[in-house]
């Protein structure tokens, strides 16, 4: 990963992106794929469109902007902050955490307490993120009032920390690494002047139902699309052993398999990888990837869909980890498809 991509990824990973306030990153994605695209759109909500124009197929590779967080829901007369989940936020994640309050007026920080050991008679497994409170440091309601408000977006801290090669940990990877190799699978393709027609996409509130997806799908309508995603990477020791995943950090992307995965595009894309040299990993999706794919394959007459994943460790947490080897070799992939993309075009099931 060279400087200018590597500079993508971590103002990407600077921006906060909870589910309906993408704006920021969103921001960040459009001012970047704007100096080689034909076109760049946004619609209604915030879902982001980078055009770069072909005759051939119409290709569209997308990876959702948002990312888990909370909101307000109250603010009590003691000036805490009562909150809901957005996304699949983990409790035991959350706790002792600080965080910041994206109110109108700028930032606010705060943190989500949790009673110390010496104190506490004992864990209460039944405790609940909604249970938790988010403190500003406030004197009371009134003053807590002044400085946040009941809808405003809260997001967990972390840096973003280079651990061994080219490995990276922080919080968001979910998924700023598919808007990543979205944006960069459109520029390497624009670069080496591809036929295809392809259309750059960065999702929004995919974490609270793939909802930004279906209303791409229905408005691009394209040939076929690739949703690029985290997956899982349970290449450590504590992982559940009844989870087991060959899928492993370092080892390349990884094609998914199953119902929602268009078989005709996953071996396109199998192909492209063997011709091309590039490493890539399988897994299986027996009925569902759980991605804006799934979104994407059932958005009008159905369009010709399959995810392609980033191994990610400790997914949903403020430490989670990616190889940009991992992150190269995606967008690579992505280039090498859209290039020769005619050749597989239509992606047709033969019966």
């Amino acid at each position: 990963m060279d400087d200018l991509e590597r500079a993508l990824l971590d103002d990407l990973l600077a921006s906060s992106t909870p589910s309906g306030y993408e704006a920021p990153g969103q921001r960040v994605w459009v001012d970047y794929v704007s100096d080689f695209a034909d076109e760049v759109r946004t619609d209604d909500y915030g879902n982001a469109v980078a055009v770069g124009e072909g005759s051939g197929p119409e290709i569209a590779v997308a990876g959702h902007a948002d990312q888990i967080g909370l909101l307000v829901r109250e603010v009590d007369d003691d000036g805490h902050l009562h909150v809901s989940p957005v996304g699949g936020m983990d409790v035991t994640v959350t706790r002792g955490q600080q965080v910041t309050v994206h109110a109108g007026d700028g930032e606010v920080p705060g943190v989500i307490g949790q009673t110390a050991v010496h104190v506490r008679e004992d864990d209460d497994d039944e405790e609940r993120v909604a249970d938790q409170l988010v403190d500003v440091g406030a004197a009371d309601g009134e003053a807590a009032r002044d400085l946040v408000s009941v809808g405003d977006p809260i997001t967990i801290d972390g840096d973003v920390t280079d651990l061994q090669g080219s490995r990276v940990a922080g919080p968001g990877m979910d998924n700023r690494a598919g808007m990543w190799t979205a944006a960069e699978a459109l520029r390497r393709s624009v670069a080496a002047g591809v036929d295809a027609t392809v259309y750059a996409v960065s999702t929004v509130q995919e974490e609270v139902g793939l909802r930004g997806a279906r209303i791409v799908g229905f408005d691009l309508d394209p040939d076929a699309v690739v949703a690029v995603d985290v997956t899982h990477a349970l290449d450590y020791p504590d992982a559940p052993d009844d989870r087991a995943s060959d899928v492993a950090l370092g080892d390349g992307p990884v094609l998914s398999r199953g119902s929602a995965n268009h078989p005709v595009l996953v071996d396109a894309l199998r192909a492209t990888a063997t011709d091309a040299g590039i490493d890539v990993q399988l897994q299986s999706a027996s009925t569902a990837t759980d991605t804006d794919a799934d979104a994407f394959y059932t958005s009008r007459s159905g369009i010709p869909s399959t995810y392609l994943g980033v191994p990610n460790r400790y997914m949903h947490t403020p430490v989670e980890v990616v190889d940009t080897a991992d992150l190269s070799a995606a967008a690579d992939l992505l280039a090498a498809f859209l290039a020769g993309a005619g050749s597989y075009s239509p992606f047709t099931v033969d019966i």
